[in-house]
């Protein structure tokens, strides 16, 4: 057995740890009910330049045996991210999953992590509220089933303003703003949660996310997507890994405010949920890819395709990525996307953007163009009319037996 978990008679404790309100309370609160708790810090994105070590510093001076910080932005990419591109999975036809894919790879690489220091428990900072206790719970129990599940903030059902003052009395402090509002900024966008979204009726305020860029640009954008096989691989021609990639079109998209909106949907508990988001990223690629896809698949690979992707988003969303199902579904998506290689042109104007162009060379267009030259040289005019009587009869017929000419 690890050395670590026989060390004093304490049980050992992981706790997923991102430095905010509520893994800050968590961190105190299991060591005050007699745990040793090591911190683990998954970096799925969204951290900014000495942020990652700030929190390792700030979970070793509240008391933490020891922290760590696991880079997951690449696996994040090719593990999730690109079946949610190859998907064009868009929850409630507007929200691209930003969060989802990233609780279950934290909480996975936290259960690995548990099991490697030989830990008895492993928690997370999750209120009884939300989608994440579903997600992080999820996983732990299907990868490690042996180790206690310990959610602090929901077995309290403490307020963030509670938790806060249970800190304060302890000499701990934590911004104000995190009081206000639940920020999440990762590889595939930020969400925010918190006041305004609470009532339908409330726009979400700009003060609510992270400050944009000054000085939005004016003058429209080109920018080209290279894909190979659904994926995206290069951006104006220039190879790039998908993080970059990503990083570089959240970065564009920002600088003509894009990408922000709001998702009102169904929570994994069954009520209704509504959050704040920002995703340039996300969206033009999505649509980018979508539009290509277009162009080379046949109109059944597209219907079969996108009505197993939304399956697939809804139980990504509800943190059931273990079900072999989705293995399935990758298996058809991966299929499906053999021929979908080629280019999209995006055009980025202040507040909007549009796919201008698509090409490849599996082109479908291009292909009959090639074979018959004009698209009506295909069939003929009795031909046609031919096609159009027979279309047209199960409709006839049904009216006919119903009694009407």
């Amino acid at each position: 057995m690890n050395k670590q978990s026989t060390a004093g008679s304490k049980p050992l404790v992981v706790l997923a740890f991102s430095g905010g309100l509520d893994t800050t309370f968590c961190l105190k609160w299991l060591e005050e009910q007699g745990n040793r708790v090591v911190t683990a810090t998954v970096d799925t994105g969204g951290f900014g330049p000495g942020e990652l070590k700030a929190i390792e510093s700030r979970a070793l001076a509240l008391g933490a045996e020891s922290h760590h910080t696991l880079d997951a932005k690449a696996e994040l990419f090719s593990r999730f991210v690109t079946f949610l591109i190859k998907g064009n999975v868009l929850r409630g036809r507007v929200y691209p999953l930003s969060v989802s894919a990233e609780r279950v790879l934290q909480a996975e690489l936290v259960a690995k992590l548990a099991a490697g220091l030989g830990a008895q428990g492993v928690a997370h900072g999750s209120t009884g509220a939300g989608n994440d206790q579903v997600r992080f719970d999820g996983a732990f129990r299907a990868l490690a089933p042996a180790l206690g599940v310990h959610a602090p903030v929901r077995a309290l059902g403490w307020s963030r303003e509670q938790e806060l003052a249970w800190l304060a009395e302890r000499g701990v402090s934590v911004p104000s703003k995190t009081v206000a509002y639940s920020v999440n900024t990762g590889l595939w966008g930020t969400t925010v949660g918190g006041r305004e979204t609470h009532d339908p009726w409330t726009a979400v305020p700009d003060a609510a996310f992270p400050a944009p860029a000054e000085g939005l640009k004016a003058e429209p954008l080109e920018v080209v997507v290279g894909f190979e096989a659904g994926t995206p691989v290069a951006l104006d021609d220039k190879p790039l890994s998908g993080v970059a990639l990503v990083g570089a079109l959240h970065a564009a998209g920002r600088a003509f405010g894009l990408g922000r909106g709001v998702h009102l949907g169904d929570t994994i508990l069954g009520i209704k949920g509504r959050i704040g988001f920002e995703a340039p990223a996300p969206l033009m690629l999505i649509a980018a890819h979508q539009e290509l896809e277009k162009l080379v698949l046949t109109r059944w690979q597209g219907f079969w395709k996108n009505h197993l992707a939304d399956f697939y988003g809804q139980m990504l969303h509800e943190g059931l990525y273990y079900d072999p199902v989705m293995r399935d579904i990758e298996a058809m998506v991966d299929s499906s996307q053999a021929k979908v290689t080629g280019e999209a042109r995006l055009r980025l104007l202040p507040g909007r953007f549009e796919v201008t162009g698509v090409r490849s060379p599996n082109s479908l267009m291009a292909a009959q163009a090639a074979a018959y030259g004009e698209t009506t040289k295909l069939w003929d005019g009795a031909e046609a009319a031919g096609f159009s009587k027979l279309h047209a009869l199960p409709m006839q017929l049904a009216l006919l037996a119903g009694g009407k000419p």
